[in-house]
């Protein structure tokens, strides 16, 4: 690099992939990323991979690197001199591929080469922010560790949401405990908004406030409870290990086990007593897919031989949180117009029960559950009588999605097209189709082509299609 002016750096940390790249060099508004590979006789294909992998980490989620050349290098010491594709190397497509003696030649042919790009400005590069959006796992992982909402959640916007609602929350749960109430939240949010991380994210800290409170979190949905626990109890073993702590398997499971549960086995268990749950602070996800009344009845009779059950789930899961004597608080979280198969009850079965049964309990609101536009709660009368009976607080709506990392305004996009407002929503596609382009096809192998040649590294690419669509088979 004698004659090459510029910077560079050594095992530049990536956090998303956990790895470092051997080296980062910057030089004429160029970015090269360049993985060495020492004593390898050819350019094996996973590291080609891994080199690409980490420029698209660096353009997603860097923000210094936002909209930068970025050209991925694959040294391997002793591979034979190759043929490079200098334009296909800056869309990401392919890797440059060099070996020791022809390395600093094929990097000066490269920045020969007239850039126009806009000038990077080093000290910024260096000190800007890298913003991951967390896979739930990864997200379970942090949190469990000790983390808090902040560090973990990729999007400004998005971590001051998921922050105040933790607060506001939080407020609820300490003024049930102070003056012996019974509370119950109703937590709304855009898709991909955060629902589940708000909820993971209260549990944790509730026990971190105050381990007897046994908060936990229930979920219907059995893949992602068993795949939560697994993870986290993977985690803490390992991370015992790096301690120099000894830890059983089982107990760290016995540990997420008792954190993260499904809603059915807590349904289950405590139809065998008559006790208050050990639980004070318990955590919904997807409350909306609660089932009704004829579906637990039917449930209940065919499954385990009981016969008349006469509540819906949310009604009978108040009665178990209602058999505490002093305070307990319920958390509900809400997706919008999702309560979509047979049997499930949506908002109106839990205000319903709360109206007929359970009136002495504080009802905390999103202004989002009331609005004409949403699918919360389209009952007219419940409606009138939550906005008698409850609390509003805005805080309780997550309103930003964190899911979409290349634009948080999709769900708004969607929901302006769900009512039927076309110019609303073809100024907010305008805004965001260079960056998250949307493509319509009714041609199969015209979408996979298309789905190919834009995957890029070991990024996948599939079809997701609905068991019910029996025409796809």
């Amino acid at each position: 690099l004698k004659e090459v002016s510029g910077h560079i750096y050594f095992e530049f940390s990536i956090p998303r992939m956990g790895k470092r790249v051997d080296n980062i060099l910057i030089s004429k508004n160029l970015i090269f990323v360049i993985e060495f590979k020492i004593g390898d006789n050819y350019y094996a294909k996973n590291a080609q991979y891994q080199t690409i992998d980490y420029c698209l980490d660096l353009l997603n989620f860097h923000e210094g690197s936002h909209n930068k050349v970025i050209i991925p290098i694959l040294v391997s010491t002793k591979a034979p001199s190759a043929e490079n594709d200098i334009q296909s190397a800056t869309t990401l497509d392919k890797c440059i591929l060099c070996n020791k003696e022809n390395f600093g030649k094929t990097l000066k042919k490269i920045l020969a080469i007239p850039v126009t790009t806009q000038n990077l400005n080093l000290l910024d590069w260096e000190n800007s922010i890298y913003k991951p959006t967390p896979t739930i796992i990864e997200a379970a992982h942090a949190l469990y560790k000790g983390h808090n909402v902040q560090e973990i959640s990729r999007s400004d916007s998005g971590a001051i949401n998921l922050s105040q609602t933790a607060t506001a929350i939080n407020n609820i749960i300490e003024t049930a405990k102070e003056k012996k109430q019974k509370s119950i939240c109703f937590l709304t949010g855009v898709p991909g908004a955060g629902k589940t991380l708000a909820g993971l994210n209260i549990a944790n800290e509730r026990l971190k406030a105050d381990e007897s409170e046994h908060s936990v979190f229930l979920s219907g949905n059995g893949p992602l409870v068993e795949v939560l626990r697994e993870a986290l109890t993977r985690d803490a073993v390992e991370t015992s290990k790096e301690n120099a702590v000894k830890l059983k398997k089982s107990d760290a499971e016995r540990k997420a086990k008792a954190f993260i549960q499904n809603i059915h086995h807590f349904r289950d268990d405590n139809l065998k007593t008559d006790q208050a749950p050990i639980e004070k602070v318990v955590i919904f996800d997807e409350a909306q897919r609660a089932w009704q009344k004829e579906q637990v009845s039917k449930f209940m009779k065919t499954k385990k031989g009981i016969d008349g059950f006469e509540m819906s789930e949310p009604e009978y899961l108040i009665s178990v949180m209602n058999r505490h004597d002093d305070w307990c608080t319920i958390v509900c979280l809400i997706g919008g117009g999702q309560e979509i198969n047979t049997g499930e009850a949506g908002v109106s079965e839990w205000i319903d029960s709360l109206k007929k049964k359970y009136t002495n309990w504080n009802i905390y609101y999103s202004d989002k559950i009331l609005s004409e536009k949403t699918t919360y709660l389209t009952n007219k009368e419940l409606a009138n009588w939550l906005e008698q009976h409850g609390k509003k607080e805005s805080s309780l709506h997550l309103s930003v999605s964190t899911r979409s990392f290349r634009s948080e305004k999709v769900a708004l996009f969607i929901e302006h097209i769900l009512e039927n407002e076309p110019d609303k929503a073809k100024e907010i596609f305008n805004s965001f189709k260079e960056n998250y382009p949307i493509a319509l096809t009714r041609d199969l192998k015209k979408a996979k082509n298309w789905l190919k040649k834009k995957a890029k590294g070991t990024e996948r690419i599939g079809l997701v299609a609905s068991s019910g669509g029996r025409r796809l088979r």
